[in-house]
């Protein structure tokens, strides 16, 4: 009898159960809750820690709350589709460390905390389809190392970030079927990363697209390949002063033309010696007008860039970048500013990295070209002896002289 009553108290906490729930051991071990098809409105209190399946399908839970699986760090495998889970609380599954596979399908999540998959780097399964999600973040699934198979059909989803199903190593299945996909550009990546991955893309249904008009009903895997092109991007030198007396100063004027469907966006970066300037787009309105505070750079609508009494202040870095729903392209150009007696002369002794260019002059309209990579463009203007006794007035008489080109274009 004592045997008896000792063995009693040894099992007896491995087989806590709840009265709506039958709890079993398994033949490999595993303790088994079943709690499905019992009309629960929240995960039960008094299961065992020991549990390493939980079933709670089939229910009218309808809140997943921080503490809901606290009793259970052990499970492997917890089953909650066909609820009415519409709210998920930030750290619900944080610490279900040891899960394996999760199924939240049919419910009404629509905001789901993402972060807690980061812990859950041993999960083979995840089924959110038949929920009302409307996006993901980039980096929602980038712990999953183990993730196997991936159900998100039937949701809401009109886009999906590039790089969604990026650092997935082991993901063999992937259903996003029946989804209202807008297929402009933002999704072009998902028709190309479809031909050449080795996932296996379920087609249970359609991948179509709803939008745009054009290509409602098409599917997403066959949107047409000029629909969307990357942005390419050149940029030009322009010049108003060719050998004109320059009472003014020199302005600096840079041209970027760019190409790409759909027609990309022209922003401009940069980097002199004491400031760091972002301009996301124009700042000169149509009557003249400087709309941002950045008066100093003036960015117009057709991609030109002009820097007024461009100055040494001024050299550095300027980066015009192109981009579009594709991609996304740039093109930089190192200028400086030098002023001489000689200025070919003196360019040619004191910047080796310009002298195999053999005196080769910028002119206004000159294409800044790739293959001159890693060097500078070298602004030289020729100031005569008798300027120089006037150097300390207020605007000194200089002459435009040679502009001798080093070019610096990154890609």
């Amino acid at each position: 009898l004592l045997c008896c009553l000792g063995l009693a108290a040894l099992l007896g906490p491995c087989l806590a159960c709840p009265s709506a729930c039958s709890c079993s051991i398994k033949k490999n071990g595993r303790l088994l809750a079943e709690c499905a098809y019992k009309d629960l409105q929240e995960v039960p209190e008094g299961l065992s820690s020991n549990v390493t399946i939980l079933t709670l399908s089939a229910n009218r839970i309808g809140w997943l709350g921080q503490g809901s699986f606290i009793e259970v760090p052990e499970v492997q495998s917890l089953w909650l589709g066909y609820n009415q889970i519409g709210a998920v609380e930030p750290g619900a599954f944080a610490l279900l460390v040891h899960l394996k596979n999760l199924d939240l399908s049919h419910n009404k999540i629509a905001d789901f905390p993402w972060q807690d998959l980061r812990n859950l780097s041993g999960l083979q399964i995840l089924k959110m389809n038949n929920n009302r999600l409307a996006g993901l973040p980039r980096d929602a699934f980038h712990s999953l190392k183990d993730l196997r198979s991936l159900w998100l059909n039937d949701n809401e989803l009109t886009t999906l970030a590039e790089g969604t199903f990026d650092n997935l190593p082991s993901l063999s299945q992937l259903q996003i079927f029946n989804n209202p996909f807008n297929c402009s550009c933002k999704v072009f990546w998902l028709k190309k990363w479809t031909e050449n991955t080795s996932v296996s893309i379920t087609k249970g249904g359609s991948t179509l697209c709803v939008a745009p008009g054009r290509l409602k009903g098409r599917a997403v895997t066959d949107i047409p390949d000029h629909h969307c092109v990357a942005p390419s991007v050149q940029l030009t030198y322009l010049s108003n002063l060719d050998n004109t007396v320059m009472y003014d100063g020199l302005t600096l004027t840079l041209h970027c033309s760019v190409a790409g469907s759909p027609p990309p966006e022209i922003r401009w970066k940069i980097q002199t010696s004491s400031r760091r300037v972002e301009i996301s787009g124009p700042n000169v309105a149509r009557d003249g007008n400087v709309k941002q505070s950045q008066e100093r750079f003036l960015v117009f609508k057709n991609g030109t860039m002009a820097i007024p009494n461009f100055s040494k202040e001024d050299e550095g870095i300027y980066t015009c970048l192109a981009v579009n729903d594709v991609g996304t392209r740039d093109v930089s150009v190192n200028v400086a500013l030098a002023g001489s007696e000689n200025p070919a002369e003196d360019l040619l002794r004191d910047d080796p990295q310009a002298s195999h260019l053999g005196g080769q002059s910028c002119y206004k309209g000159d294409e800044m070209d790739s293959s001159s990579a890693g060097e500078k463009l070298v602004i030289v203007y020729h100031m005569p002896r008798e300027s120089k006794s006037r150097a300390g007035g207020a605007v000194p008489q200089v002459y435009l002289g040679t502009l001798l080109l080093a070019l610096g274009i990154v890609l």
